[in-house]
């Protein structure tokens, strides 16, 4: 079953390696009403930012598209869109990590850096949008994975914030048996969310899984089992729920604000919900742990781009130059709970007080490590969350060690039929 897995993700690789990278674009025409497609609004925070563009450009109204939920399926209907050279899609919001895969195959076109204030953004969120030595998106949210808990249960108990797993897996399990609800969870259904928890995890034991630019597997065998050891060992001892194998952000997010779990790792873009949900302010936010100390997250986040079949491609162009302005990256954060890119939003007293997790956030953006910029990405994750998901699904019969070593080779394939 894993062969032919592997013989159709490599089918899919090859076919799909046809695309031209575009050369150039012309933005002095194109103007009008267009379409912003993104994933699914959770927190209703994206349509008053856009009324207020609209409000002010009558002639270039922007009309939301809002996709799934989940990564994998607005990928899939972002490229079947894009395959069919259809002009419905003007301005794209990409997960960072598409950005490569959509400049090779030719969907999406080049931008001039100094259009934007690229200076004044985070270290490191800029290169998400870059490919080839060109600019092809411009930085919109960044992210990184944070741990929320319980603050009032841990000071019950006289517990500090977990920073590594070891005191994570003690505070869930005394939670978890004391209080009779989950200990931790994350996002463990068999989809890029997990691709992210289980590189999350690899990191925070001191490994990775391939190169920056995705060209060279160099997963170290020993550190990625410890990091899956922890995810498949909480499921077994039941620190971990197994109803999260079936949670992506959302499911995670609400059963942590219902007050069903001590623990959940997820973007901060929950943290505003929860303030106002059951639990209301007795939860806190930290760094995600690790084996000896602060874990290192993904780093997330969203990057606008413009479709290479788009006819209004200057309203495109003048729309996400607006929309990553210093201005609306502010109410992003503010009526979103979404990281801004500029850096400096994380150094505002205003916003620090409002958001008291700025500076931890800061911090775990700095120490985020982003996920490979390769164009057969998708591929890879596809490979990886299928064999993590297998080695957490009960009855736990398959080895950590024999699970990381058939991915690293499934892996190695993949990138070398590159």
């Amino acid at each position: 079953m894993r062969h032919l897995l592997l013989v159709t993700l490599v089918v899919v690789l090859v076919t799909g390696c046809s695309g031209a990278v575009a050369q150039n674009a012309d933005h002095s025409g194109g103007s009008g009403p267009f379409t912003f497609v993104t994933g699914r609004d959770t927190t209703g925070y994206l349509q008053p930012l856009i009324d207020r563009w609209n409000q002010t450009h009558p002639a270039e109204k922007a009309t939301l598209l809002e996709l799934p939920e989940a990564a994998d399926e607005q990928r899939a209907q972002m490229v079947a869109n894009l395959q069919a050279k259809s002009d419905r899609y003007d301005v794209l919001g990409l997960d960072v990590v598409w950005t490569a895969e959509f400049a090779d195959a030719g969907w999406i076109v080049p931008l001039e850096r100094g259009t934007f204030p690229l200076d004044r953004f985070l270290p490191s969120v800029t290169d998400t949008a870059v490919y080839r030595g060109k600019l092809w998106a411009v930085p919109y949210t960044s992210n990184a994975g944070l741990l929320y808990y319980r603050k009032d249960l841990l000071a019950k108990e006289g517990f500090n914030p977990p920073t590594t797993w070891a005191e994570l897996r003690k505070q869930a399990r005394v939670l978890h048996d004391r209080y009779g609800i989950g200990g931790y969870a994350g996002q463990f259904l068999a989809y890029e969310g997990l691709t992210v928890n289980f590189a999350e995890a690899v990191q925070s034991a001191g490994g990775q899984i391939l190169n920056r630019d995705g060209t060279q597997v160099t997963m170290d065998t020993a550190k990625a089992t410890t990091g899956l050891d922890f995810l498949v060992n909480g499921l077994r001892e039941g620190w971990i729920p197994r109803e999260s194998l079936s949670y992506k952000e959302e499911e995670s997010r609400l059963a942590f604000q219902e007050g069903r779990l001590a623990f959940a790792r997820n973007w901060p873009h929950a943290y505003g919900p929860a303030t106002t949900s059951p639990i209301g302010r007795k939860f806190g936010v930290t760094r995600l742990p690790g084996l000896d100390g602060p874990g290192s997250s993904s780093l997330g986040g969203i990057n606008l781009a413009i479709s290479a079949y788009s006819k209004r491609q200057k309203s495109a162009l003048e729309f996400i130059r607006y929309f990553t302005g210093l201005e609306n990256e502010r109410r992003v954060l503010a009526d979103g709970s979404f990281p801004p890119v500029w850096a400096e939003l994380y150094d505002d007293p205003a916003l620090i007080k409002r958001f008291p997790y700025l500076p931890v956030l800061k911090d775990s953006l700095l120490s985020a490590r982003p996920r490979p910029a390769s164009a057969n990405y998708n591929q890879l994750s596809l490979v990886i969350a299928s064999a993590v998901s297998n080695a957490l699904t009960p009855p736990f019969d398959e080895n950590s060690d024999d699970v990381v070593t058939s991915m690293k080779g499934q892996l190695n394939e993949i990138v070398r039929a590159r």
